[in-house]
C-alpha cells in the first residue's frame, strides 16, 4: 500500500513529455518478435504492462535488449518461437494475455498463461471462443458460463474465419488477426463499432503476412495518459499545459472530441498525419476552461473507453448535465470502474448516479471537496482521483497509488512539475 495526499493547485503550467502509447508498444513487441530481422522501438513505455509483454517473449526464446526507452527486438520469424520452460505469468496485463493467445494459437506447442488477482477475474471467452473456431485447443478456468485465467493454449492447424465480434474490443480483434497470420485461408473480423486500429496499422508496416521488419518504430505519446493532463489543465483555474507528441489516431482520439464539445480551450498543434510508424501525432495545448455538460453515446465509447474515468471528473465540474451511455465494459476492467468512480466522486461531493446498468448521469457542481478515497487497485481510478484533488477544496487522500506503475510510473512526478 502506498497512500498519497494531494492539495489543490493554484494553477498548472508547463510542458509534459509522455511515455509511449501502451497499446502500440504491446503490438510493436509482438510483431517485431514474429518478424524477420531486428527492430528498434523508440519511446518504449517502461511500465508494468509493457514489461510483462517483453518478459513473455523472452521466455518464448526471443532476444530483446532494453536501454532507457529504446528496445531492440531480434525477430525469430513467425515459427521461430520456442516452448517456454514453464507457465508465462502476465501479471495484470490484459492486452498481453489476450494478444498472446492469438499468437500461441498458431504455434506447435502448448503454453499455460497465468495472471495476477485482478486479471484472473476478467472475462476471456470473448477471445477463446473464436480461437477455438479457428482450430486452437484451449482450456481455462470456467465459472458461471464465463472463462478466466489461468489458460492453457495448444496451437494447431488453424483455418481462417469470418467472425462478428459481439463486444467492441480491439484486444479480441487483434487476437483473431494475429491467429489469422497462421491460418489457412482468409481471416475476417466484422465490427459493429470501429475499435482502435493499431494492429491493422502494424500489419501494414510489417508487410502483412510477410512480417518483414521496418527496422525502426517510434511510439507516440499515450493519449490515455495525456487525457489526465488535458482535464487537469481544463479544470484548474489559470492553467496552461503543453503536451508533446501525443498519438492522435482517429480511433483513439474521442477524448479530444468530447472535451471540445465541453467547450474546453484545447488546440492541436504540429499535427503529423503520418509519423515514422504510420500513427498520427501532434502537440496538445490545453488552458483552463469553463466546461459544459456533454452526452457521450454508446458508439463513441470504444474510442475513449480508457478515458471515461477522467471525463467523469471533468463532468463533475462542468456546468449542466452530462450523460455517459453504454459504458458497461468499464465493469470488467482492472476493477469495476463504474462503481469505483461513483463511490469516490460522491465522497467528494459530486452529483453522480447510475442509470440502469450501463449509463451514468452527472450534474456539475461547484468545486469538489477533498476526501479520503480509494484507488481500488486501478491505475486509471487512482490518477483520476489525483486530478480531482487538484481542483478540490481541501486535501484529498488516496489509499494506494502503487497501481499507477501499471501504465505511468512517472505520473505523480509529472503532476508535481506542473503545480504552482
Amino acid at each position: 500500500m502506498r497512500p498519497f495526499s494531494i492539495w489543490p493547485a493554484r494553477y498548472l503550467k508547463g510542458r509534459v513529455d509522455l511515455p509511449g502509447d501502451k497499446s502500440i508498444a504491446h503490438r510493436a513487441v509482438i510483431f517485431s518478435a514474429l518478424a524477420s530481422g531486428s527492430t528498434s522501438v523508440g519511446n518504449f513505455p517502461i511500465n508494468d504492462d509493457c514489461l510483462a509483454t517483453l518478459k513473455a517473449f523472452r521466455l518464448l526464446g526471443v532476444r530483446i535488449t532494453l536501454k532507457k526507452t529504446r528496445v531492440v527486438i531480434y525477430g525469430k520469424g513467425p515459427f521461430g518461437l520456442k516452448k517456454p520452460g514453464g507457465p508465462i505469468y502476465l501479471a495484470e496485463s490484459g492486452t498481453s494475455l489476450r494478444l498472446l493467445l492469438g499468437v500461441l494459437a498458431g504455434q506447435s506447442f502448448s503454453v499455460k498463461l497465468t495472471a495476477g488477482r485482478s486479471l484472473s477475474k476478467r472475462p476471456m471467452a470473448r477471445v477463446t471462443v473464436p480461437l477455438r473456431k479457428m482450430g486452437a485447443t484451449i482450456t481455462s478456468r470456467k465459472s458461471a458460463g464465463e472463462e478466466f485465467p489461468p489458460i492453457t493454449v495448444r496451437g494447431g492447424r488453424l483455418t481462417g474465419i469470418a467472425y462478428k465480434i459481439p463486444v467492441a474490443s480491439a484486444q479480441v480483434k487483434s487476437a483473431i488477426l494475429l491467429a489469422g497470420l497462421y491460418a489457412k485461408g482468409k481471416t475476417r473480423v466484422i465490427e459493429r463499432v470501429v475499435t482502435r486500429d493499431h494492429t491493422e496499422r502494424m500489419l501494414g508496416i510489417f508487410k502483412g503476412r510477410k512480417l518483414k521488419s521496418p527496422c525502426k518504430i517510434y511510439i507516440p505519446g499515450d493519449i490515455s495518459s495525456a487525457a489526465f493532463f488535458m482535464v487537469a489543465g481544463a479544470i484548474v483555474p489559470g492553467s496552461e499545459i503543453l503536451i508533446k507528441d501525443v498519438g492522435l489516431n482517429p480511433t483513439r482520439s474521442g477524448v479530444v472530441k468530447v472535451l471540445k464539445r465541453m467547450s474546453a480551450d484545447l488546440k492541436v498543434k504540429n499535427l503529423k498525419l503520418r509519423s515514422r510508424n504510420c500513427e498520427p501525432l501532434g502537440d496538445i495545448l490545453i488552458k483552463s476552461s469553463r466546461l459544459r455538460g456533454v452526452r457521450v453515446t454508446k458508439n463513441e465509447v470504444p474510442s475513449l473507453i480508457d478515458e471515461l474515468p477522467i471525463l467523469m471528473v471533468a463532468a463533475s465540474l462542468a456546468k449542466g448535465r452530462s450523460v455517459f451511455e453504454g459504458i458497461g465494459e468499464l465493469r470488467v476492467k482492472e476493477t469495476d470502474r463504474i462503481r469505483s468512480m461513483i463511490d469516490n466522486l460522491r465522497k467528494m461531493g459530486a452529483d453522480i448516479r447510475l442509470k440502469g446498468r450501463e449509463s451514468i448521469v452527472i450534474n456539475g457542481v461547484k468545486p469538489l471537496r477533498g476526501a479520503s478515497v480509494k484507488s481500488f487497485g486501478d491505475h486509471r481510478t487512482a490518477m483520476s482521483m489525483v486530478v480531482a484533488g487538484l481542483a478540490s477544496a481541501g486535501s484529498t487522500r488516496i489509499d494506494d497509488v502503487s497501481c499507477i506503475s501499471k501504465s505511468f510510473p512517472e505520473f505523480l512526478k509529472a503532476i508535481n512539475s506542473l503545480k504552482k
